[in-house]
């Protein structure tokens, strides 16, 4: 476990500027030749894609016991589909987001007692007297009358510290864990000094209780304060989380000019960020390699040409047995799904599905078939099956 104290890092704000664009892409010439791209892949699952719906903007999918989905969009709305109808209708009393940059409503998961419990987790994008940060709001799904769908109980459990200006680099992915905790991947905002800062919770990953309290055994709760929410720290803008079957949480996220990571996460390390990554600042000002600080956790597999990570899943299903205990990456720049061995040794791509659009986010259904959100207007909701 390495504890790391915040390290001064200049930046000049003109750099800063060149460095945060709002269009969630990382692009670049390599800085050097990544060894695990696709030229190496082994497996040719086959599947086909079938268009189902189409979404304004959306960012995230879950799916409820009964099969209906709930498909988050940017600008604030929350939307239920049947996917047997086709039929989209509104969930109301959705908390306030601030759209704009990256910035908006999120994710959305299910309390894993919901069928007990009724609670869901939304987090957005919002604005404060400081500037704008990520929260976190737990509600009820009402759902005693199906055409009108609304959150009850509805109240902020988490935000991001401190809120900063500009609407970049929020990640805010949530996911529960088999522990049953609330893990919660926080950007840095495009600040990079708060990834080295235990006083922040930006550019971490952390582990929660289900009403955001700090979980006890956390490695450094005895510092309290936003410190004790902390897992691991370093990270740049998280935007995958998931665990496969053996228990182990992955992260995906975006590098700079280069550099996109997959890493495995583990208890209390340092990822390095922006002391160190595979990628350089956009004005072209070399970043140290991981290699170069063995002191911090490097990546797993990285990729430079980019991927732009959106979101991550572990395939457990039966349909794609080739896919199996693989990690599926949605992928923007890259417009395509890239599959990744992760128990090969090292951690290797070993398929990519050219999508042709923009993909935001992927969901395993029920019966192994796997919901695919692209990005931005018009964006389709598909659906992959066995072929």
């Amino acid at each position: 476990m390495i504890k790391w104290m915040a390290t001064p890092f200049l930046c000049s704000s003109f750099l800063f500027l060149l460095a945060c664009g709002s269009s969630e892409t990382n692009s670049g010439t390599p800085k050097q030749d990544a060894a695990q791209t696709s030229a190496q892949n082994n497996i040719a699952q086959s599947y086909r894609v079938e268009t189902i719906a189409q979404f304004n903007e959306p960012w995230a999918i879950s799916s409820l016991p009964d099969q209906h989905l709930l498909i988050t969009e940017r600008k604030g709305q929350l939307k239920l589909f049947d996917p047997k109808t086709k039929s989209i209708v509104n969930v109301s009393a959705v908390p306030a987001v601030s759209y704009g940059g990256q910035g908006g409503l999120g994710d959305v998961i299910l309390h894993p007692d919901f069928q007990n419990n009724h609670w869901l987790y939304l987090s957005y994008a919002s604005k404060g007297q400081d500037g704008y940060g990520a929260e976190i709001s737990r509600a009820k799904l009402d759902l005693s009358n199906p055409a009108q769908p609304k959150l009850t109980d509805l109240k902020t459990i988490w935000q991001q510290v401190p809120k900063v200006s500009g609407q970049g680099h929020y990640g805010h992915r949530m996911m529960f864990g088999p522990d049953g905790k609330l893990w919660v991947s926080s950007g840095e905002r495009q600040k990079f000094d708060p990834a080295q800062d235990m006083q922040s919770n930006l550019g971490k990953v952390l582990r929660l209780n289900d009403d955001a309290t700090p979980v006890k055994d956390n490695p450094f709760i005895q510092q309290g304060g936003v410190t004790a929410q902390i897992w691991s720290l370093g990270h740049r803008n998280p935007l995958g989380m998931a665990f496969d079957p053996q228990g182990q949480l992955w992260v995906v996220e975006m590098g700079p000019k280069g550099g996109d990571e997959l890493n495995r996460i583990v208890k209390g390390e340092n990822y390095g960020y922006p002391i160190v990554s595979n990628g350089d600042h956009y004005s072209g000002l070399p970043i140290p390699d991981h290699h170069t600080h063995p002191e911090f956790k490097a990546p797993e597999i990285d990729w430079t040409p980019v991927i732009s990570p959106s979101s991550l899943m572990i395939y457990t299903g039966n349909q794609f047995p080739l896919w199996q205990q693989k990690a599926l990456i949605g992928g923007l720049s890259s417009e395509a799904i890239i599959v990744v061995d992760l128990n090969a040794k090292p951690v290797r791509e070993v398929q990519r599905l050219d999508m042709k659009q923009r993909i935001r986010g992927l969901h395993q259904a029920q019966d192994g078939s796997i919901w695919v959100i692209e990005d931005g207007p018009k964006a389709k909701l598909l659906k992959l099956s066995a072929k």
